[in-house]
């Protein structure tokens, strides 16, 4: 394995060589008003020395003309899309930023024209919120273009791939899933079923992990769209199978659909069957009965997104992970089952 280069002189470098604020070198490198003659040439001299040249990017997020980031994503209405947008907007905001989005349709292709035509200018920074196939594949074109100027959101899966610390920001949707299934094997359920939304497969893997170490062999995993109404009709078959207690599912609209579908089935819950959803979305805590799910910390992933980004473009200490732990959530939908 090569040793690593020697990493990139910073704006936070010529800020300390010069004895100056990183804010002070913003300005100079943008030709800002209001900086002292004598600490501007001061500065100038300190990237001279350093061989520091700013790139496209930083220069627009550290002050330029057009301080924005521009979010890909394929669904807005998503809990999840939605929360780790307001994430991302806060952190922008506190950071003076205006934060573009940009709407993938999954059932559209894409050429890498199309994707980076979208961005404000060339090397335009950008955050891909990365949870189906099409946003899987902007990511990847963003990356090849500008490596040096994109962030994902996404499952730990990616993490595999390399050097992506430098780029990812995952949540563990295995583990998040593999809890609230075994805390379904825990009250005495036989097995567990799974109702699965479009990509996602990792909470997928999480459910079939917890069965298997549980000498369980997974039953047959039942596909779903992802809206309630879709997740109602897609669960009608599980819900109508008495042998059936206890399903988990991939979000907590399927959750909902699927307490729909019991409903109308005539099966009490948790009596007869248990429900799990995923994501705590607000409506989670205040439906009837109210819906045991795991909570994600979608908003903490996307401020970590965007000081992730910040870093990757002005340098500087590295932003720690600032999102809360996946925290099982129990309510009244899941119990012990009827024997």
């Amino acid at each position: 394995m090569s040793a690593a280069g020697p990493r990139p002189v910073s704006i936070f470098d010529v800020a300390k060589r010069a004895g100056v604020s990183h804010q002070t070198v913003s300005r100079v490198i943008n030709d800002a008003p209001m900086v002292a003659d004598a600490t501007r040439a001061r500065v100038k001299a300190a990237i001279a020395e350093l061989g520091y040249r700013p790139n496209r990017s930083a220069r627009t997020l550290a002050g330029g003309a057009v301080r924005s980031v521009t979010v890909f994503t394929f669904d807005t209405s998503l809990y999840g899309t939605a929360e780790t947008l307001r994430g991302i907007e806060d952190a922008a905001s506190a950071a003076g930023f205006t934060v573009l989005i940009s709407v993938l349709d999954p059932e559209q292709a894409y050429t890498e024209g199309d994707i980076l035509g979208r961005l404000s200018h060339d090397g335009a920074p950008a955050i891909v919120i990365a949870h189906d196939e099409t946003t899987t594949q902007t990511r990847r074109i963003l990356r090849k273009a500008q490596p040096g100027a994109v962030v994902a959101t996404g499952d730990d899966q990616l993490a595999g791939e390399p050097g992506a610390a430098d780029w990812l920001v995952p949540l563990d949707d295995r583990v998040v899933a593999k809890r609230a299934t075994k805390y379904l094997l825990s009250m005495g359920h036989r097995t567990v079923h799974y109702l699965a939304m479009p990509g996602k497969a990792r909470r997928q893997d999480g459910w079939a992990e917890a069965l298997a170490e549980a000498g369980i062999e997974p039953p047959e995993v039942v596909q779903s769209g992802w809206t309630i109404g879709s997740a109602a009709e897609a669960a009608s078959g599980l819900v109508a199978d008495t042998g059936v207690t206890a399903i988990m599912c991939g979000n907590d609209d399927l959750a909902f659909g699927v307490l729909h579908a019991a409903h109308r089935a005539g099966r009490s819950i948790p009596g007869d069957l248990s429900v799990i959803g995923c994501d705590d979305s607000p409506m989670a805590a205040y439906h009837v009965p109210g819906l045991t799910t795991v909570d994600l910390d979608f908003r903490g992933v996307g401020r970590s997104a965007f000081e992730l980004l910040r870093h990757k473009l002005e340098g500087g200490p590295e932003p720690r992970p600032s999102w809360r732990s996946p925290e099982l959530i129990v309510r009244e939908t899941s119990g012990p089952p009827h024997h």
